[in-house]
């Protein structure tokens, strides 16, 4: 079974997997201009420093969308509203149905699967990881509902790949580690916040807890994406990098070149 991977912006990368293409939080606008972009519910802004690897047209057919939320632009922009349009099914939350109000799309809770019939890829399974879009819990409902995402086919024999969503480490994933395996994570990073709302709230893992969420899930393969080109990413690429190779887990971190295809061993 081939499975390659390619980053193409913020936590937008896509899957090939035998040739069924998944793509994730579809980010596809070009870096603002003089003006920021409002990014969020409740009110947050930020500014986005990166073009997309890939056009639209680069990005060819794709067959699924796994969107870990709607309401924030770094994960879901007007470009990416367009394109999510052109696919057959995306998976996210109920709320992101209920705002979207696109025929394609179907709400997961926590923990519920989806069976995908393709010839491509026998056993197509994804199942709805919970995810928690802040670091400060009672503040979880303001921050709106997040998942993340595992994809499993039949004959993987190291595990699932797992997607993190905009997540801190929290408790559902000690129970992620309990209900599967995972061989390849692939981690939402960046330690993004907004201090200016709330002194000290994260609303993604920083390094530390990339670090720790490797320790705890024991992956083959870490792939880190969402950590550059928005102003409130608060831990730098450089930072966050030092940190990962000063670790005892830096040969399991697989850092990817925007727009460039890689080959994952599953």
């Amino acid at each position: 079974m081939k499975v390659t991977i390619t980053h193409i912006d913020t936590a937008c990368v896509l899957l090939n997997i035998n040739g069924f293409k998944i793509i994730t939080d579809p980010t596809l606008d070009k870096k603002d201009g003089f003006f920021p972009q409002y990014v969020s519910r409740p009110m947050a802004f930020s500014k986005k420093y990166i073009d997309p690897a890939l056009s639209v047209e680069e990005i060819g057919k794709v067959d699924l969308v796994l969107l870990s939320h709607d309401h924030h632009s770094d994960n879901l922009d007007k470009n990416g509203r367009a394109f999510i349009k052109t696919v057959p099914i995306v998976l996210s939350t109920k709320d992101a149905v209920k705002r979207l109000k696109n025929n394609n799309t179907i709400g997961l809770d926590n923990w519920e699967e989806y069976a995908i019939e393709t010839a491509k890829v026998k056993g197509l399974k994804i199942t709805a990881i919970p995810a928690q879009h802040t670091n400060i819990k009672r503040l979880d409902k303001v921050m709106g509902k997040v998942i993340g995402f595992a994809i499993e086919w039949e004959g993987q024999t190291k595990g699932c790949i797992y997607i993190s969503g905009d997540t801190v480490l929290f408790e559902g994933l000690y129970e992620l580690k309990e209900r599967k395996k995972v061989d390849i994570a692939i981690l939402h990073l960046g330690a993004g916040a907004f201090p200016y709302l709330k002194k000290n709230l994260r609303v993604t893992m920083n390094g530390d807890e990339a670090l720790e969420t490797t320790r705890l899930l024991d992956p083959g393969i870490v792939i880190p994406i969402h950590y550059e080109g928005w102003w409130h990413f608060k831990q730098s690429a450089k930072s966050l990098k030092a940190e990962i190779e000063k670790s005892g887990l830096k040969e399991k971190f697989l850092w990817l070149k925007s727009g460039v295809e890689a080959e994952l061993e599953i």
